[in-house]
C-alpha cells in the first residue's frame, strides 16, 4: 500500500469518540500535520499502529524520522519487541482545514490489538497513522473505487467492515458523469446497525440478527443471486449461466483483485467483505453469471478466524 513518496507517518491523537451504531464507532483524530493529509477516493486505505504500552510508539516515530519516505522500512527495522501492531482501515472523512480525520471501527470484542484499543480508547490517546501526503509526488495509491466514466450500472456489496467505505462511495455517486443505476447490498450484525446514509436508489440492508445462526456473508450471497445481470452480461460478451471463458479456478486464492476496465465499460462491481465471502461472490459473478472478471473489484478486508496486518 505504501509509496516511498506518497505516504507518510502521522502522529495523531484521539479527539472524539462517536458511537455510530451498536457495532460501529467513529474515532476523530487530530494532529499537528493532519492538515497535510490527503485522501484520493472514498475507500482510501490507511494503516494504524497501536501501542503495546505507554511508550509503545516512540521507537517507531524516532526511526521514521531517519527514513522519512520509507515508513514500512522503518517499521520493519524495529526489533520485534518494539514493533507496534499494525492494521488497515479506511478514511471515513478528512477535514484538513480543521486538522481532523475520521476512522470507523467495528467493535467485535477484546480479541485483538485494534478492537481492544477501540473498546478502551479515550480522548487524548495517541496512535500512529500512515496516509497519503497532500501534494506529494509519485503515484496515488491505496484505493480501488475506480468506476469507468461511461459506466451505466454499478453493484456495491459490503459487510460491516467495508460499510465506512461504502458510505463514502454513496456520498460521491452524484459526481459520476452519467448518473448510472446503482444497487447496493450491505450486511451488518444487527438491525440497529442500519444507518441513515445518502444511499443509491436501490439499497438493501441485510441484518444477521434477523436470522439467528446464519453464517457471516450468507445473506450477501443469497441477495446477490437475486440480482438480474443478464443485460450487462450480454453487453460485455459474457456467457450467462454457463461460466465465462475467463472464469476463476476453484483454487484461485487471490485476496485482492481490482477491476481493469476502460472508461467505456457499462458495468462495474465493487465487492469488499470477509475474504471467503468476497471470494465466493466473485466466483459467482464470474463463473456462474458469466461476467468478465475485469468488471469486478473484489477485496478481502479481513479473514474469519485470523488477524492480518
Amino acid at each position: 500500500m505504501a509509496g516511498r513518496t506518497s505516504y507518510r507517518l502521522f502522529d495523531i491523537t484521539l479527539a472524539r469518540r462517536t458511537q455510530v451504531s451498536p457495532s460501529l464507532v467513529r474515532f476523530t483524530f487530530t494532529g499537528p500535520q493532519v492538515g497535510q493529509m490527503a485522501t484520493h477516493a472514498p475507500d482510501q486505505r490507511i494503516k494504524l499502529f497501536f501501542p503495546k504500552d505507554a511508550n509503545g510508539l516512540d521507537a517507531l516515530f524516532e526511526i521514521a524520522k531517519l527514513e522519512e519516505h520509507d515508513w514500512f522500512g522503518a517499521y520493519r527495522a524495529l526489533p520485534d519487541a518494539e514493533r507496534p501492531p499494525m492494521r488497515t482501515y479506511t478514511i471515513r472523512a478528512l477535514r484538513p482545514a480543521r486538522g481532523e480525520v475520521d476512522v470507523e471501527f467495528v467493535l467485535h470484542g477484546d480479541n485483538g490489538p485494534a478492537s481492544r484499543w477501540a473498546m478502551r480508547a479515550r480522548p487524548g490517546d495517541r496512535l500512529a497513522m500512515t496516509a497519503p501526503l497532500a501534494n506529494a509526488g509519485g503515484e496515488k495509491l491505496g484505493y480501488e473505487w475506480k468506476p469507468p466514466r461511461g459506466v451505466r450500472r454499478i453493484l456495491i456489496i459490503a459487510d460491516e467492515t467495508a460499510l465506512p467505505a461504502a458510505a463514502g462511495i454513496f456520498e460521491t455517486l452524484d459526481d459520476l458523469p452519467l448518473a448510472p443505476q446503482v444497487e447496493a447490498l450491505i450486511e451488518v450484525p444487527r438491525s440497529e446497525d442500519i444507518q441513515p446514509l445518502s444511499p443509491p436508489a436501490k439499497l438493501r440492508w441485510l441484518t444477521r440478527d434477523s436470522e439467528p445462526g446464519c453464517v457471516h456473508g450468507d445473506l450477501l450471497m443469497r441477495a446477490v443471486r437475486d440480482i438480474d445481470l443478464h443485460q450487462e452480461i450480454r453487453a460485455l460478451g459474457g456467457k450467462p449461466h454457463g461460466g465465462s471463458s475467463e472464469g476463476l479456478d476453484e483454487d484461485d486464492a487471490a485476496l485482492w483483485e481490482p477491476a481493469s476496465l476502460d472508461d467505456n465499460a457499462p458495468f462495474y462491481a465493487w465487492v469488499a467483505a470477509e475474504t471467503r465471502v468476497t471470494r465466493n461472490i466473485r466466483r459467482y459473478l464470474v463463473n456462474e453469471c458469466g461476467l468478465p472478471k475485469q468488471c469486478v473489484t473484489s477485496m478481502g478486508y479481513w479473514r474469519l478466524g485470523k488477524t492480518d496486518d
